[in-house]
């Protein structure tokens, strides 16, 4: 009896997730993309931050007690994101917000895009209310200037670079 009182309650929870993924998942891997400056095509880190987000907050669902599931996963997003920013920074001009630091991104993201309150945000990131407010202005400022043209390289005939080594 114990055991398929349990299965029901394991099926309960499972639908109970599945109906969040579907309402949830798009928004959450399209603020994990903007995150990593993926491409729209291919995404496989916002895609991995995601799955890894989604199943820390079901390893977690008996214990939400109230709280959103949808603030716990972009939690999760956020944190996992600034832990790996280091080892995968993007490059410059990668993506929408390629030109901002990992921080100044994440910051813009969450206040935003998602529409985090200022506090939320300190509190997530481990950063004063001020700080982040300055951090989120630089990063506005930064979207806001035009892009630096890019130039190509300049042409160098081979007889002149041949002539630079020798010297």
């Amino acid at each position: 009896m114990r055991q398929r009182q349990q299965t029901g309650t394991d099926r309960r929870r499972a639908r109970e997730f599945e109906a969040f993924v579907a309402g949830a998942a798009g928004r959450l891997l399209h603020t994990a993309t903007l995150l990593t400056g993926e491409s729209a095509d291919t995404k496989p880190r916002a895609e991995r931050l995601l799955t890894a987000a989604l199943a820390r907050t079901y390893a977690d669902w008996d214990r939400l007690r109230g709280e959103d599931p949808y603030d716990r996963a972009r939690q999760e997003i956020a944190n996992r994101y600034a832990r790996g920013a280091w080892r995968y920074h993007p490059r410059p001009g990668e993506g929408l917000l390629g030109r901002l630091s990992p921080q100044e991104r994440l910051i813009l993201v969450l206040r935003l895009c998602e529409g985090v309150a200022e506090e939320q945000t300190a509190a997530l990131i481990g950063l004063p209310g001020d700080r982040v407010r300055a951090i989120c202005a630089r990063a506005v400022v930064a979207m806001r200037q035009p892009e630096p043209e890019r130039r190509p390289a300049p042409h160098w005939p081979l007889s002149l670079l041949h002539r630079q080594a020798t010297r």
